[in-house]
Formats: C-alpha cells, structure tokens, sequence
C-alpha cells in the first residue's frame, strides 16, 4: 500500500508551552533568502533554450547588493539562452551537513538577467571577482559577459515545514543575518560545554518547566532556538536576546545574559 502524510491526527503532538512566552523575531523570509544567498558561490541556473525547454547548468556567481552577478560563455548553451530570452532563475543551497539533504535551507531566485550598465559595470566585476577569485583567467575573455539577475521574486525554503516567498521589494531591502552563517562552533560549544544553562533557558524562558533535556539547533541574529525533551513528549522552543547582534563576536555576551536572566 503506497504510503503518504496520513491523518494528522495520527502524528505524534508537540506539547504545548506551560508558561507565557515571550515573542521572538524571527528573521524574515527576505533575511532568510538574503542570507542563503549571502552563503556561498555556487548556483543552479536555470534557463530556457531557443524551443521554450527547461535548461539547468551549474554556475557560480558573485552578489550586487544581493542581486546574483553571472560571468557566462556564449560558448556554453546556458550563456546562449540568457542572450536569446533573459527570463531565468538561480536556486541556491546553504553550505550545511549532507546527511539530511532536504533539511538544508536553500532559496530560488527569479526574474530577468541584464548586463550592468555602464555606473554599475566595476561594481558588478568586483562582486564576481570578490567571490569568485578564480574568475580571473577568464572575465575578460571576449566570448565571456557579466550579467545580473534583476530579482523579481524570492522563494526561500528553511527546511521541513518551513518555506515563504519575499517579494522583490523586501529582498532589495533585507540585509544577510551576520552571525547563523558562522555560528555552528558557537552552538557545539553552548550544547557541550554550557547544557545547564540551555537548559534553564528552555525551562524558565522557553516555556517548558517540565523540561529534562534540552540543546540549542541553531543561532542568529536576533535569538536561539531550542529542542526540547518533556515527558509530554518533544518540542521546539525560541529565546531571544534583549538586542538583535550584529556580528557573530556578540553571540557570547548574548547567551552570556540569557542565561544569567534564566537563572535569575
């Protein structure tokens, strides 16, 4: 018998909060697609051929106040489609652990490729050359263009469940999250060495009392989200810090100060 979701109903139920939680800011879905994009330099493309087809190719690409730079061949079929219809789209990956693919966030970007114009022709070359150093040996090669993505829509996926678009507007606005790209050793560090104190926080500010285990999954600008083990079953809880940082070296003093506030 073939297999799907099934009655929710069937699902194991997440145990609700047993305590008044405070609301957490989460990272919109343009800050969400901005940083995905922000974490790499690897792209799918995809465009379409002289017929109307599909056509996927994999390129890399610098950021212009988040619009993707392409450095692409006429020689190659992708730079033919993009000169014959500028109709195309990037999906992008975030560097992440290879064993749960899907679980990895990722965003689409979509919408028309344009050559720079002529005030934004150095800037749209550094760009791909900042993040793509080994373009060097190419860029000027006469077969060769920079283009840029005029993004038009962004469609950012966190994860299971987790998934939003941004429009144009709010993409050109956002701005990269500075602190969940690099703080993977900083959550190793909090679930090794700092249990207690995660702890305390899914208890007393996270909203679980009944807490007997918890760890921290992830780490951003603006809080922590916690997974938690009660004896009503699993949950996912977020504490916030009293600002929103803006560098990575402020995680410490931010968590420094959630815990002190959860075991006050």
């Amino acid at each position: 018998m073939a297999l799907d979701h099934g009655d929710p109903g069937d699902a194991p139920s997440t145990p609700p909060p047993l305590t008044d939680v405070e609301s957490v800011r989460r990272s919109t879905p343009a800050e969400e697609a901005r940083t995905v994009a922000a974490s790499t330099n690897i792209a799918t493309l995809a465009s379409l051929t002289t017929d109307g087809d599909p056509w996927a190719s994999y390129i890399t690409y610098g950021l212009l106040d988040g619009s993707p730079v392409l450095c692409v061949s006429r020689m190659a079929e992708h730079g033919r489609n993009l000169l014959g219809d500028p109709r195309a789209s990037v999906s992008i990956v975030a560097p992440g652990s290879p064993n749960d693919p899907l679980a990895v966030s990722r965003v689409t970007l979509a919408g028309v490729v344009e050559s720079p114009s002529e005030n934004e022709l150095d800037a749209a070359r550094a760009a791909h050359l900042g993040a793509v150093p080994a373009a060097k040996y190419y860029i000027d090669y006469s077969d060769f263009s920079l283009w840029i993505l005029r993004v038009d829509r962004a469609r950012w996926v966190g994860g299971y469940g987790r998934m939003d678009s941004a429009s144009a507007e709010s993409y050109a606005a956002s701005t990269p999250d500075p602190v969940s790209p690099h703080a993977s050793d900083a959550v190793t560090h909090l679930n090794k060495d700092h249990s207690a104190s995660i702890l305390a926080m899914a208890r007393t500010l996270g909203g679980y009392p009944d807490a007997t285990e918890a760890s921290c999954t992830s780490a951003d600008r603006y809080g922590l989200d916690l997974s938690v083990a009660t004896p009503r079953g699993n949950a996912t809880t977020r504490v916030g810090y009293a600002n929103p940082i803006d560098d990575a070296a402020q995680l410490r003093a931010a968590t420094v100060e959630l815990a002190r506030l959860a075991r006050r």
